[in-house]
């Protein structure tokens, strides 16, 4: 879901981007963070707690928590909700604590 209309904002013509995530194509728009554009397109799930696999999702939006935590790139820990979104990205959901020394 996103606002289209707002009284006070302006939204002004909007460029498409598209990125990977878990393998399916998915889009946002320039400006976006990940972590935005996926909870626009319905995704509420980013991750899951460490010690008893409870779902995660977008929560404080300003890279406080690690809730948003996925591999971006390859690379794991990444906090989506600040990451800007860029054309191509690759996305997907981290499991456990995430492995840095797997992506070399």
């Amino acid at each position: 879901m996103r606002i289209k209309k707002h009284p006070i904002l302006e939204f002004g013509e909007q460029t498409k981007i598209h990125f990977t995530y878990n393998g399916k194509k998915m889009y946002g728009y320039i400006g976006d963070t990940v972590a935005s554009a996926l909870h626009a397109l319905g995704i509420r799930r980013l991750s899951d707690s460490i010690k008893l696999k409870r779902p995660r999702g977008f929560y404080c939006a300003i890279g406080n928590c690690a809730s948003c935590n996925m591999v971006v790139n390859d690379v794991p820990n990444v906090r989506t909700c600040i990451t800007e979104l860029e054309d191509g990205m690759i996305v997907k959901t981290q499991e456990g604590k995430g492995n840095v020394y797997e992506t070399f």
